[in-house]
């Protein structure tokens, strides 16, 4: 009698996964507890078989392997000051971009595609601000020119780039990439200076 033999499960498929729950989350078919507990046990899933029960009463995906990734988002300030907050699906990757004004951008309630995303930064004469999860690992990869750049809420290589502190076991990671030009980029775990005026 031969023994089937479940199929490991892949970073692919846990993110897959991650992302439909990170959909219906938005739109309200999942709780917040729901949608964290059943994203733990996404990235705790050792084979295919383990996934399955956690999509299985969502119309948009029965099995791994197949569903929409968030791959790209884009969110933009030039002369004006916009905030994006709230309950939101982030892309994988995220660009943020300011020009002679100022960009908040709230990523705490929002919905994050996956383990890692990566926020690609460019702000010329302008503030950005990003408040990220209590729980996530920010690495800040920023190139600086007459500018000023900080992450604060526990962070330990904010100043000079590296990894930051603060992050909670499990959390996401969010890489912080791009250029800031006569202006201010700050990533922070508390809601400090969000009442900006609309030119730096």
């Amino acid at each position: 009698m031969s023994e089937t033999v479940a199929m490991r499960a892949s970073d692919a498929d846990r993110d897959r996964v991650a992302a439909l729950l990170a959909e219906e989350f938005a739109t309200g078919r999942l709780t917040s507890v729901e949608h964290a507990d059943r994203l733990e046990a996404a990235y705790s899933a050792v084979t295919v078989d383990d996934l399955v029960p956690l999509t299985r009463d969502l119309p948009a995906l029965t099995t791994p392997g197949q569903g929409p990734v968030t791959e790209r988002q884009e969110v933009t300030a030039v002369f004006s000051k916009v905030v994006r907050g709230g309950r939101w699906i982030a892309g994988r990757h995220t660009g943020l971009s300011v020009t002679f004004g100022a960009l908040i951008v709230d990523l705490s309630d929002a919905v994050l595609p996956g383990r890692e995303i990566t926020l690609q930064v460019n702000a010329y004469c302008g503030k950005l601000i990003v408040r990220v999860p209590q729980n996530a690992h920010v690495i800040d990869e920023v190139g600086a020119l007459f500018a000023k750049r900080s992450i604060s809420g526990g962070a330990t290589g904010g100043a000079t780039g590296g990894a930051t502190g603060g992050g909670g076991e499990g959390g996401p990671i969010i890489r912080v990439v791009g250029r800031v030009t006569f202006g201010k980029v700050v990533v922070s775990r508390e809601r400090t200076d969000w009442n900006l005026p609309q030119t730096p």
